[in-house]
């Protein structure tokens, strides 16, 4: 019994020892099938490679497309919370605004894109034409006039260059242009820097032959656009006649503007506000004139006189005289200030820098003088506000205090190129229905 369960142990217990060529077989097959496997594996993944490749660089184009659109419309909310921003907190401010310049010159501008950039109801009855909105450019942003198209092409439905002087200068030392983030004001003495009446003429004129070249057909306006007005801000040297170089500016760049300015204001160069006195304002304006009805173009330019914050109620009644007897169209109020208000939060070694104060600060002192000059003048003269001006609530403050429509600047540096949109959305806000032209003087009916 034992040796019986003994011999069926042995027999149920071991294995059969495998032949040498059952092995071989087996490992061949087992590397026959996982050379299939990897060549299956070759051929999906070669592919599936274009496939991916494709898919990728779709959504990276879309995505970069998207992007490129969205940055490039003027109000990107990337452009005015991290963009301008940036800029402003990585370079001094007139690093900044030549910047802002060049990056227009090359094309590298963003575009309003908005759907109410033409709203009846913002639309501006002036000088015989018609703004599409009240939100224009005041002088002093493209100073030389190589960044026009863009800046229209932002929104603005005015723009304004300059002030342009007779012969080219390099302006007051640097450095002369300093931000007062705390107030979102600026302090700027340029003086004046300024290529000079030739080399700005020579740009009007290639920007002509361009749009001749392109359209075959002579312009409407100089703005080149419809709704839109182009202006020319106009100063005198540091040195030379104070009447001629008006009277020059007028015969050498008058055939392309659609209105000409006269700058009489700004603080930063000597003896030039004095030019707001009665008998100086008077005897400028009647040569000024003369040589704006000589000039060769049909449509001669309306002439506005641009002025300071900085009156008295009797200075303000003089020139109000002197302008009505005088027959130009417009009053620009107003320029910087050489005052330094007391709500400024600046520290002191900024709000003592010398120059002119712009930005929110300057908004009472222009509004004052505003009104006092409409109060006077009377309420059919075409009267510009600038000063100040960030919201549309400003804007529509100004129109009821006697604006035509207003101009900004240093708030457009602060703000960034969707001002002109932004602001378009809140006049039309704080209309309720009305239209711009039915509340312009409305605080004196």
């Amino acid at each position: 019994m034992n040796s019986g369960i003994l011999r069926s142990s042995v027999r149920f217990g071991s294995r059969r020892p495998l032949s040498s060529s059952f092995i071989a077989n087996q490992t061949q097959h087992q590397s026959a099938t996982l050379t299939s496997r990897r060549t299956l594996f070759t051929r999906r993944k070669a592919l599936a490679s274009p496939v991916r490749n494709f898919l990728i660089g779709t959504s990276l184009l879309v995505g970069l497309g998207v992007g490129a659109y969205y940055v490039t419309d003027a109000r990107s909310a990337a452009l005015r919370y991290v963009v301008v921003p940036a800029i402003r907190w990585s370079t001094d401010a007139e690093t900044a605004h030549r910047l802002a310049i060049d990056l227009m010159k090359a094309g590298i501008s963003p575009v309003d894109r908005s759907d109410d950039a033409v709203d009846p109801d913002l639309e501006v009855k002036i000088f015989g034409k018609t703004l599409s909105s009240p939100i224009g450019l005041a002088a002093g942003f493209d100073k030389n006039g190589e960044a026009i198209d863009p800046l229209f092409d932002i929104g603005f439905s005015y723009v304004e260059i300059g002030s342009i002087t007779p012969k080219p200068q390099e302006g007051n030392p640097k450095p002369r242009f300093f931000r007062l983030p705390k107030d979102k004001a600026a302090i700027n003495r340029y003086g004046f820097n300024s290529d000079g009446h030739l080399k700005v003429l020579v740009r009007l004129r290639l920007r002509l032959h361009q749009f001749l070249t392109k359209y075959q057909a002579a312009p409407a306006n100089h703005a080149f656009r419809d709704g839109k007005l182009l202006a020319v801000n106009l100063g005198k040297n540091k040195t030379g006649d104070e009447v001629e170089d008006y009277v020059e500016g007028v015969k050498t760049l008058g055939n392309y503007a659609d209105v000409l300015v006269i700058n009489v204001s700004s603080p930063n160069t000597p003896g030039l506000r004095s030019m707001q006195s009665e008998k100086k304002l008077a005897g400028l304006l009647e040569s000024v004139i003369k040589a704006r009805d000589s000039l060769s173009t049909p449509h001669k330019p309306p002439i506005c006189v641009k002025i300071a914050p900085d009156l008295s109620e009797t200075e303000v009644i003089g020139i109000a005289e002197v302008v009505r007897a005088s027959g130009i169209d417009g009053v620009i109020v107003s320029n910087t200030t050489i005052a330094r208000p007391t709500t400024l939060k600046a520290p002191l070694s900024l709000r003592n820098e010398i120059g002119g104060l712009s930005g929110p600060p300057v908004k009472e002192g222009a509004l004052r003088t505003l009104r006092t000059l409409r109060k006077y003048i009377g309420p059919s003269f075409t009267l510009i506000g600038c000063g100040g001006i960030s919201t549309g609530k400003d804007a529509v403050e100004f129109a009821r205090a006697g604006a035509t429509f207003v101009q900004v600047l240093t708030g457009f540096a602060y703000d960034g190129p969707g001002m002109p949109s932004r602001l378009r959305s809140e006049i039309k806000e704080e209309l309720k229905g009305q239209k711009w032209m039915d509340i312009i003087n409305a605080d004196f009916k």
